[in-house]
C-alpha cells in the first residue's frame, strides 16, 4: 500500500501542545495536490495520541463538527455516524465495529510543539 503524499512527514511541526485543550482533541486535514490526509490528537497534559480521521466501520470523519471527536464526558472517542465508541487506545468498545480499531497516526511532542512521529 503506497503512503498517503499529503501525510505530513516525520517531524513535521502539527501544532502547539497549547493549541490543543487538555483532555480534548483537535482535528487536521493536510493537502498535496489532489491527496488529502485528516487525522486528529487526543491530548491528557503533556501526552498526546494520534489517529487516522476515519471510521474503521464506514469509512467516514469520525467527528460531527470541528474537534469533535469525544464523547461530553470526555471518556471516549465517538463515531458521529452510527454513535460507536473508542477507548482512547483505539479500541471499539460499542457499536458496529466492536473490536476494531482506529488506525493509529504516530504523533510526539517536542519542546512544546505536536509532530509527526
Amino acid at each position: 500500500m503506497n503512503e498517503n503524499p499529503a501525510k505530513p512527514p516525520f517531524g513535521a511541526a502539527i501544532c502547539a501542545l497549547e493549541d490543543i485543550s487538555d483532555k480534548g482533541a483537535k482535528g487536521f486535514v493536510f493537502r498535496e495536490g489532489d491527496a488529502l490526509f485528516a487525522g486528529f490528537v487526543l491530548r491528557e497534559g503533556g501526552q498526546v495520541r494520534g489517529f487516522v480521521d476515519q471510521c474503521p466501520h464506514a469509512g467516514w470523519p469520525m467527528a460531527s463538527g470541528p474537534n469533535r471527536y469525544l464523547t461530553r464526558d470526555g471518556k471516549f472517542i465517538l463515531c458521529s455516524g452510527h454513535g460507536a465508541l473508542f477507548q482512547k487506545d483505539g479500541l471499539c468498545v460499542s457499536g458496529p465495529c466492536y473490536g476494531e480499531h482506529l488506525t493509529p497516526w504516530p504523533v510526539e511532542v517536542v519542546r512544546g510543539v505536536v509532530r509527526a512521529g
